[in-house]
């Protein structure tokens, strides 16, 4: 079950006169990832059922009231963990080569490892598990990928030079995400195919 949110209508804080400068967005991205991470933890050790977002402010050694300025329900608060490898993925799409294959550029990218933490990595695989039974942490894993499929399809289009309403582009895209997903999902089943692998399948598409 989800908690409900406590009403903010001073949660977005006093803009002016005195009081704590803002928070820069780095710092409020580091205080997300924490706050992920030690969800995740409480998740798995009691269930999401036996967590509440006191325990998880707690966790972080935050307030419940700041908690709920970053994320609307406790289940979200894992947000963080499961974009972290998405947007790991588009750093090294954005910066692939003109002229080299996509495998060959994401093989050589990720032939040394992760590029994400072997800590958020272990987590992320965690809670993507605790999906398949958890309607709360599915949802926000399903709106995480859908979220970042728009990003794809930007990075898509530019390669091809093409509209990103294009349907070439859209369709691309949309097998990307794909593709993404169910590699992560297969991790965190314990099943070794990988990313390249899933991605192999996705750009040699239907063997009709």
């Amino acid at each position: 079950m989800r908690e409900a949110q406590p009403r903010q209508a001073s949660a977005v804080g006093n803009r002016s006169g005195k009081g704590r400068p803002p928070m820069t967005d780095r710092r409020k991205a580091i205080q997300r990832l924490e706050i992920a991470r030690q969800a995740a933890k409480l998740f798995a050790a009691q269930g999401v059922a036996g967590t509440s977002g006191e325990q998880i402010a707690d966790a972080v050694g935050i307030s419940v009231r700041t908690l709920w300025r970053y994320f609307p329900t406790k289940e979200s608060c894992v947000q963080p963990l499961l974009s972290e490898g998405i947007d790991a993925f588009l750093d090294q799409l954005r910066s692939w080569p003109a002229g080299t294959p996509l495998l060959d550029h994401l093989r050589a990218a990720y032939s040394h490892g992760g590029v994400v933490s072997a800590a958020d990595a272990a987590a992320r695989q965690e809670v993507v598990r605790m999906c398949r039974e958890e309607p709360g942490l599915r949802a926000v894993w399903l709106q995480t990928q859908h979220d970042a499929e728009p990003t794809f399809a930007e990075v898509i289009a530019h390669r091809l030079s093409l509209p990103t309403e294009a349907l070439e582009v859209r369709v691309q895209a949309g097998m990307l995400n794909v593709a993404l997903r169910i590699a992560a999902e297969d991790q965190a089943d314990g099943r070794s195919d990988g990313l390249i692998e899933a991605i192999r399948a996705s750009v040699e598409g239907f063997r009709l």
